[in-house]
């Protein structure tokens, strides 16, 4: 493309504004390999965190169908940093005043809404695009599908019944679909940078953690949109009082900002009643950022989760991971075969996704905690 008299070269690395390299210019000859755009598609996503890498599952596949592409993401601004490193996106942006304004300039082939809400609806119309698949914004302000392969998705939120009682298919195959990509069972794509790996291995050998022992993580909150996900902090401690038996074992627990005081009294607790857990449970930092408690999580082997953001990082890193179920549906929740999944039975009102409970949420107190600790200790000694 010229401008005046310069060319504008056809690459994502360049962006007007700096050289890809210092002292060097594009019209002199490139000192890098050309990166043609390819197919320009924008992911919109901008739901719950968890929900976003689960998402990332359909990078691999998208870059199967268009292997030249320009792949970019909007989401919230607290889920950038899920996206980070990941060698399938060449720009995340945050949703705010700026970024409407850059891409609503730029043109794209495809356009990709993972969203069911009215604001990712509305900018999927603003957009100017070849191609739009997902969910967009009719004008009585509805959100609706805009193709057919988005239908049954579009169903599972306004039908309760083929949500809750008949679908049996993963969020990633049903997503897939919407997006008119093959299905290919691919997992999510997260991505630590080679100094998050050594600070996960720094953390370990600061709590005296050696290779031989067995970590379990304890995610034990939830976001507080829906605080019925969460096991009892009783549960959690009887849970650890049944893995301080076993010497080798050592146990974290893993949460963000919201969990901070939860947490706090239940290792308190935890010591209070075996005091030797002093140098077995250690209560992970919950207020350095995102990256940051990704390296905590990372520190564990097995994690015991309910359906959560921290459920979602578990199988982001492949994890072993053990999970409970009672809002939520557990037949959308892909584990790839590295866990296993605790599902209330018999209950007429689980799933539900209700954000308060009329039943003393007997989904969560009748979990199995004596199954789940031979479970845990069963994935410890799988192969990995």
């Amino acid at each position: 493309m010229k401008v005046f008299d310069l060319e504008i070269p056809e690459c994502k690395r360049f962006g007007g504004y700096k050289p890809c390299l210092p002292y060097k210019t594009c019209y002199e000859g490139c000192a890098r390999p050309d990166k043609p755009f390819g197919t320009k598609i924008l992911i919109i996503n901008l739901d719950a965190m968890g929900d976003v890498l689960m998402t990332t599952a359909q990078l691999p596949g998208l870059k199967r169908r268009y292997p030249e592409s320009y792949v970019a993401w909007i989401t919230l601004k607290p889920a950038t940093p899920l996206l980070a490193n990941n060698p399938y996106i060449d720009d995340v942006f945050s949703w705010d005043a700026e970024s409407w304004l850059v891409l609503e300039q730029m043109k794209f082939d495809l356009v990709l809404n993972a969203d069911k809400s009215r604001r990712s609806a509305a900018l999927t119309m603003k957009l100017d695009a070849e191609e739009k698949l997902g969910f967009g914004l009719n004008a009585n302000g509805q959100i609706v599908p805009l193709n057919k392969e988005a239908v049954y998705n579009y169903k599972l939120g306004i039908d309760d019944y083929l949500k809750f009682r008949v679908n049996k298919r993963t969020g990633q195959d049903i997503l897939a679909e919407t997006f008119r990509l093959p299905y290919e069972r691919d997992e999510y794509v997260l991505c630590l940078t080679e100094e998050e790996t050594a600070l996960t291995q720094a953390y370990r050998r600061s709590k005296g953690i050696s290779d031989e022992h067995l970590v379990i993580g304890f995610n034990t909150g939830c976001s507080n949109l829906y605080p019925n996900k969460k096991m009892t902090i009783e549960q959690h401690l009887r849970l650890i009082e049944m893995f301080s038996a076993e010497k080798d074992i050592r146990m974290l627990l893993l949460g963000g900002r919201e969990d901070t005081e939860r947490n706090r009294e239940m290792y308190n607790r935890a010591i209070e009643r075996i005091p030797d857990l002093t140098t077995r449970l250690f209560d992970t930092p919950s207020d350095e950022g995102l990256r940051k408690g990704i390296v905590y999580e990372n520190a564990a082997d097995v994690i015991i989760t309910g359906d959560s953001y921290g459920m979602h990082l578990a199988i982001g890193l492949k994890k072993k991971v053990i999970v409970w179920f009672g809002v939520s549906c557990p037949e959308e929740i892909d584990l790839y075969g590295r866990g296993e999944k605790f599902i209330p039975e018999g209950l007429f009102c689980s799933p539900c996704w209700k954000r308060s409970c009329p039943h003393n949420l007997e989904c969560i107190s009748m979990l199995d905690l004596d199954r789940m600790h031979e479970k845990v200790l069963e994935l410890a000694a799988a192969p990995k």
